[in-house]
């Protein structure tokens, strides 16, 4: 496995998906619930994020392919679009590509069941992670990043889900300062992945600026 390829690509998803910044959105959407009825939501919720992922994943470069956009050309788009939400992440606030415009999180709140929707779509599987999981996937060269592609895609999943299973534990250990340290963190790691994404493939597409 290429343990180098697993790394930055763990680190960017764990970065999007932020399981410690997105678990005070996961108890708000859940506070009615019992600790039962919250880990129902909570496995309900990886089952389609691992469903999610396996689509895009084997998809994801045919359906670049129908409309004609290279990956360079994508990678370039999406690592602007996930240096917009590593901004959000710094700053404290909330990227609008995954949680929504105002009256979209008040159309959250309503859900009876937020497992698919907005947990999963559009919070943990939005614009962001849809173009890091496409970015990777075709940037995956031979049976070892092939390998370390679905092991990161795998750990993420795991590492939310075992989150959010335990959310009514971590509500009482974890605090705001946490929250906050680590979104900032995660903000800062996100920021670098996706100027490393719009660099290379400036260099691609634009070849006298290499």
């Amino acid at each position: 496995m290429d343990y180098a390829f697993f790394l930055k690509m763990f680190a960017a998803l764990f970065a999007i998906m932020n399981p410690i910044a997105n678990l005070p959105v996961f108890l708000s959407l859940t506070a009615d619930k019992t600790p039962a009825g919250q880990r129902a939501v909570a496995i309900t919720l990886i089952v389609a994020l691992v469903v999610g992922c396996c689509i895009i994943a084997l998809a994801g470069n045919e359906i670049l392919a129908v409309f004609g956009i290279s990956l360079d050309a994508f990678r370039l788009a999406g690592g602007f679009l996930i240096l917009l939400i590593a901004l959000n992440l710094i700053s404290g606030e909330q990227s609008k590509a995954h949680h929504g415009t105002e009256k979209e999180q008040e159309h959250h709140a309503s859900q009876e069941n937020p497992a698919i929707y907005p947990l999963t779509v559009p919070i943990l599987l939005g614009p962001g992670t849809i173009s890091t999981l496409i970015i990777f996937r075709g940037q995956a060269d031979g049976l070892a990043q092939e390998v370390a592609y679905g092991a990161a895609a795998a750990a993420s999943v795991v590492l939310l889900g075992v989150t959010f299973l335990a959310a009514p534990f971590l509500e009482k250990l974890l605090g705001q300062t946490a929250t906050s340290v680590m979104s900032r963190l995660m903000g800062m790691i996100l920021a670098a992945i996706a100027m490393e994404m719009m660099v290379s493939s400036l260099k691609a597409l634009l070849p006298g600026l290499a």
